[in-house]
């Protein structure tokens, strides 16, 4: 039962009201999340109380620090434009020694939000104009965090779309093949260096100085973004964990690559795996409508880029944790990280069969708001 697992944490928390009850939520690879239900003689109070994966994030305490950063400026933002921030911002829940999260030991640091209720985190974007409800959330974020000097943040995941480094840890994986598994991978392996040069070009651009430093969520799926139940507008960004300095494509193109995908990440038939064209137009359109007079041209006149980099760099991921032996993302069953980084990479070949069309697709959204 989920009580038991988290009933020496609840204490620590400043919950209002006596517990009821928890559950525990999937759909996270990394962290563990459960949902609590409190209630006093008035009213019942939701918060999301989540076990931070300390292999993946190995400094929580200033991961969770960078959140609370970050949702104060994204606070702060929405009041000088005289916007409503209820419900467009997480709220980290203090424990009662005034912290931003519980540390019990090194290997179990907990950490708390109030619960946005009548709020959907859609897995599957079933709508164009769900899609572009997600675009117009990323891109808000973009928006009012456009002034927060994103080298204040602190590097959660060191290089995490440093493409280049990354491939160079997929070729280490190659070389130990821990897991044992590199015979069954050689067309996979392959793809990855046909495609090496097409991975580093945001990493140049960037250290070029072509593209600008941003702050990036870098985990942009359409899950991260919750819909209002009963208007279907954008509320609020979510899963804040790896918010840090970055290229305004790395948001662009994962949101691409997840969303506007035909099936899930982890589909094993292939065939049922393309580009929504439809979908990736109305993301791009919320997105273009949010950021246009922020994003350079550099920027949104490269956005395809992001999607091709993005697909390509998680497929190797995948792979390479797959060659590993599943260190890194949950799994559920010796097979899936492979049959995920099968699904990107056949997402891709149809992105890139369809780059002339994505590039003016966004040119034409882009010229649209100039």
């Amino acid at each position: 039962m989920p009580y038991n697992d988290i009933k020496h944490v609840l204490p620590h928390f400043m919950f209002q009201g006596k517990y009821v009850n928890s559950v525990e939520l999937g759909g996270g690879n990394i962290n563990t999340t459960y949902l609590l239900t409190y209630r006093d003689e008035k009213q019942e109070y939701l918060y999301t109380l989540q076990h931070i994966n300390t292999y993946v994030f190995k400094n929580p305490r200033k991961v969770v620090s960078n959140i609370a950063a970050v949702t104060h400026h994204l606070r702060s933002s929405m009041l000088r434009h005289d916007e409503d921030p209820t419900r467009r911002v997480l709220e980290l829940v203090r424990t009662k020694d005034g912290q931003y999260m519980y540390e019990e030991d090194e290997d179990d640091v907990w950490r708390a939000y109030s619960y946005i209720a009548n709020a959907a985190a859609l897995d599957v974007v079933e709508t164009v104009a769900q899609m572009e409800e997600v675009g117009r959330g990323f891109g808000a974020f973009q928006r009012n965090l456009y002034d927060f000097d994103a080298a204040n943040l602190f590097v959660p995941i060191p290089d995490f779309h440093n493409t280049t480094k990354r491939f160079y840890a997929f070729v280490r994986a190659i070389d130990l093949n821990k897991g044992g598994r590199l015979h069954k991978v050689h067309d996979e392996v392959e793809f990855m260096f046909e495609h090496r040069k097409m991975m580093g070009e945001i990493v140049k651009l960037l250290d070029a100085g072509v593209l600008p430093l941003r702050v990036t969520h870098n985990d942009t799926k359409s899950n991260n973004v919750l819909l209002d139940e009963h208007t279907g507008k954008a509320l609020c960004v979510i899963d804040l964990d790896t918010v840090m300095p970055g290229s305004s494509l790395y948001d662009y193109g994962d949101a691409i690559r997840f969303g506007a995908s035909t099936a899930v990440e982890d589909e094993p038939d292939t065939s049922k795996i393309a580009l929504d064209m439809a979908k990736a137009t109305a993301f791009t359109r919320g997105f273009v409508d949010e950021t246009n007079g922020f994003l350079t041209q550099e920027e949104l006149s490269r956005l395809p880029l992001g999607v091709e980099v993005l697909t390509c760099e998680l497929a190797m991921r995948f792979l390479t944790d797959y060659i590993d032996g599943d260190l890194y993302f949950k799994v559920d069953g010796p097979e899936h990280n492979l049959t995920r980084a099968r699904a990107q990479i056949a997402l891709l070949t149809d992105i890139e069969r369809k780059e002339k069309e994505l590039y003016e697709m966004t040119s034409d959204l882009i010229g649209k708001k100039g």
